[in-house]
C-alpha cells in the first residue's frame, strides 16, 4: 500500500494551549506510523505580524519540544523550521503568481485577523494562503490535518495546484491535497466564552489550557470556566444550543475515550461541580505529563537543535527535487546546464 504524504505546522508565536494540542497535534503523532509525516515550526508565517526575535527564537524551541513531548517521534517523521528550507519561500513566490486576487480577497481569515484595519496590516498577513499552499505542495502532500477555521485555506491550495497543473500542461504534476479534520473535535473554543476560538492572544490566560499548566492551575482555570445556570441537558441537541458546555464536552472527549453522548448520559440533570472535577482530572493525566516533559527538553536546546538541523536537511532533500521540477516546468534557465528543454 502506498503511503500517504501528510504535512502541517504549528505557528512558534506563543504558550501552546489545549486547542493546538486537541485540534492539531495530538493527530500528528497518531499518523505517523501508516504515514510520511513532515511536522514544521511555521516561523515564516509567523513573521506576517511583528515578533520580537527573541520571543520567536524561544518560541520555535518551544513547538519543536511540543512535537517531540507528544510523542512525534524524529526517527518516524520529519520535524524540522520552516525558514531553513528555502524551497518554502521560492516555491511561495510562483505561487503567487498563479493565484489570483479574487481568490485571497474571498479568505475569511484574512477579514477576521485584518478587521478594520485592512489598509495597515502586512501583505505577508494578505498572501499568508499562498505560503500555505507552497508548504503543502513542495512535497506533494496528499493529506493535511487541520482545523476546521483552515479548510478554506486548504481549499485554496487545491485550486492553485490545479491551475499550475492546467497552465504548464502537467495534469497529475501537484496532487490535490485532501483535509484531515478529526471528526468529533473541530474547534476548542475559549474557556470564557463558547463562540470564541482558543487563542493565545486573548488577553484573559483563563481563557485557555496551556500545556505547560501545572495541575492547580488546570484545576483553577477549568473550575472558573463559563457553563450554564442549567443542569446538563439530556441530548447533544439541546447541549448545541449551550456553546460553552458543548465545548467543555468536546474537551473531555478529545483527552479521554468517552463520545459527547456517553458524558452527557453520565452527568444529565447534574449540576456542573462534578463534571469539572472529572474534566479536570482527565487533563491532568493528559495534559501534565506533555508540560513536564516540554520543560524538560527546553533545558535541552543542543538537542533540540540537533532534531531540528536533522530534520532540515531531510525536508531539503525532498523539496529540491520538486523545486528542480517546477523550475523547469515554469522555464528558469539553469547557466550550468547545457542541455535543456527548448
Amino acid at each position: 500500500m502506498i503511503k500517504k504524504t501528510v504535512l502541517s505546522g504549528v505557528q512558534p508565536t506563543g504558550d501552546l494551549h489545549l486547542g493546538n494540542y486537541l485540534g492539531a497535534i495530538k493527530n500528528f503523532a497518531m499518523m505517523q506510523n501508516e504515514n510520511d509525516c513532515l511536522f514544521c515550526v511555521v516561523d515564516l508565517h509567523a513573521i506576517t505580524v511583528f515578533q520580537d526575535p527573541k520571543e520567536l527564537r524561544n518560541n520555535t524551541y518551544e513547538v519543536t519540544a511540543a512535537y517531540l513531548a507528544s510523542g512525534i517521534d524524529p526517527l518516524k517523521s520529519i520535524i524540522f523550521n520552516q525558514s531553513q528550507v528555502t524551497g518554502h519561500a521560492e516555491l511561495a513566490w510562483i505561487l503567487n503568481c498563479i493565484c489570483r486576487m479574487g481568490w485571497l480577497n474571498r479568505m475569511t481569515q484574512f477579514k477576521e485577523k485584518s478587521g478594520k484595519n485592512s489598509e495597515n496590516v502586512s501583505s505577508g498577513l494578505f498572501t499568508y494562503p499562498t505560503l500555505m499552499a507552497a508548504d503543502i505542495l513542495l512535497y506533494k502532500a496528499t493529506h493535511v490535518p487541520v482545523g476546521s477555521d483552515q479548510k478554506q485555506h486548504l481549499e485554496l491550495t487545491r485550486d492553485i495546484a490545479q491551475k499550475f497543473n492546467n497552465d504548464y500542461k502537467s495534469p497529475d504534476f501537484f496532487p490535490l491535497p485532501d483535509p484531515y479534520i478529526e471528526k468529533e473535535i473541530s474547534r476548542i473554543m475559549s474557556l470564557r466564552n463558547g463562540v470564541s476560538k482558543m487563542s493565545k492572544s486573548d488577553v484573559s490566560d483563563y481563557s485557555r489550557i496551556n500545556l505547560k499548566d501545572d495541575k492547580d492551575t488546570i484545576v483553577k482555570k477549568i473550575k472558573k470556566s463559563k457553563t450554564a445556570d442549567l443542569p446538563m441537558p439530556s441530548s447533544q441537541a439541546k447541549v448545541a444550543e449551550m456553546p460553552e458546555v458543548n465545548n467543555l464536552l468536546n474537551i473531555f472527549v478529545g483527552v479521554t475515550s468517552s463520545t459527547k453522548q456517553e458524558l452527557i448520559s453520565k452527568y444529565e440533570g447534574q449540576n456542573f461541580s462534578n463534571f469539572k472535577k472529572d474534566l479536570s482530572d482527565a487533563l491532568i493525566e493528559k495534559i501534565a505529563p506533555i508540560g513536564d516533559e516540554i520543560k524538560k527538553l527546553m533545558k535541552d536546546k543542543s538537542y533540540l537543535n540537533q532534531v531540528m538541523q536533522e530534520g532540515s536537511n531531510k525536508a531539503r532533500n525532498k523539496s529540491d527535487i520538486v523545486l528542480k521540477e517546477v523550475y523547469d516546468l515554469v522555464g528558469f534557465v539553469k547557466p550550468w546546464v547545457t542541455d535543456q528543454n527548448s
